[in-house]
């Protein structure tokens, strides 16, 4: 893991001095950033350890995916680690210049891999695991790849390639109307970054509340963090601290969601594919 000692932000400026629509043309992709971001708020002491890379933290395979917050959860708490908080993971790609790119000021998908063209995913196929509508999918590359693609931390692809969870820090008190029906959005994660796809955020500070934590996708993964110093690392995220939420309920939930079973099976173990099934070990 690789420490981060700085201080986050609480309102930073971002002057977008040139922008382009999204795919569909709902939101602006800003291209250019003004230099330097500035600190319009209170500044926040942080130190932390953080992956290099998305989980399961090894260069040369691709992040694991088509896990939810929970089951995230699960897989750092047994590394005695926990999800990283999104501040974390912002003061991460941001480093200590607070840069809205991990590399800079000028978007680049080139450097951090973006801007691929939609491909359509078949729901029904995606929520089975279906391999090979998962291997048809995947449009991003291997962690440690990208050479360009590393914060001034050394934390390397932050933004683009997969999507990551992040454990959620703010409480939203509004609500959100899908299809006629009202929700509440007061979610114990976010996911920031952004995909590989074209017209995202793929931005250092954005966050989107609105996927509840049992939300798992085929390009969403996450990374794991950890208190410093050898101090010791509570797996919980900050509002499930804050209602005193057992972990247990927290592993019971991984181990009996929805239609998406826990995945013990990492990338680069021999037993792993696409789909993160687990598959037939190559016979002697």
């Amino acid at each position: 893991m690789l420490l981060v000692d700085g201080s986050y932000c609480e309102a930073l400026r971002v002057d977008c001095l040139e922008s382009r629509p999204s795919s569909e043309k709902t939101r602006q992709v800003c291209l250019r950033v003004k230099e330097p971001t500035v600190c319009e708020g209170p500044r926040r002491p942080m130190r932390f350890c953080i992956d290099r890379f998305e989980f399961p933290n090894r260069a040369g395979v691709r992040p694991m995916v088509m896990q939810n917050f929970y089951q995230a959860q699960v897989h750092c708490a047994a590394r005695g680690t926990r999800v990283c908080t999104e501040s974390e993971w912002t003061k991460a790609c941001e480093g200590p210049a607070d840069k809205p790119f991990p590399y800079g000021y000028v978007r680049d998908p080139a450097r951090c891999r973006g801007d691929q063209p939609w491909d359509f995913p078949n729901a029904a196929r995606v929520l089975a695991r279906d391999p090979a509508e998962l291997e048809r999918l995947w449009q991003g590359v291997l962690s440690g790849s990208q050479p360009g693609c590393v914060s001034d931390y050394g934390v390397h692809d932050l933004t683009g390639n997969a999507d990551e969870l992040a454990a959620s820090e703010v409480h939203v008190r509004e609500r959100m109307v899908v299809r006629g029906r009202e929700f509440g959005a007061d979610f114990d994660n976010v996911t920031t970054g952004g995909p590989w796809y074209i017209g995202v955020r793929n931005q250092c500070r954005p966050k989107i509340r609105t996927h509840d934590e049992s939300f798992a996708y085929y390009y969403l993964s996450w990374r794991c963090c950890a208190e410093p110093d050898g101090a010791p690392t509570d797996p919980r995220a900050p509002k499930q601290r804050e209602r005193n939420e057992p972990w247990e309920r927290i592993v019971e939930r991984a181990h009996h969601s929805w239609k998406l079973p826990f995945n013990p099976t990492l990338p680069g173990d021999p037993s792993d594919d696409a789909s993160g099934r687990e598959r037939p070990a190559p016979a002697p």
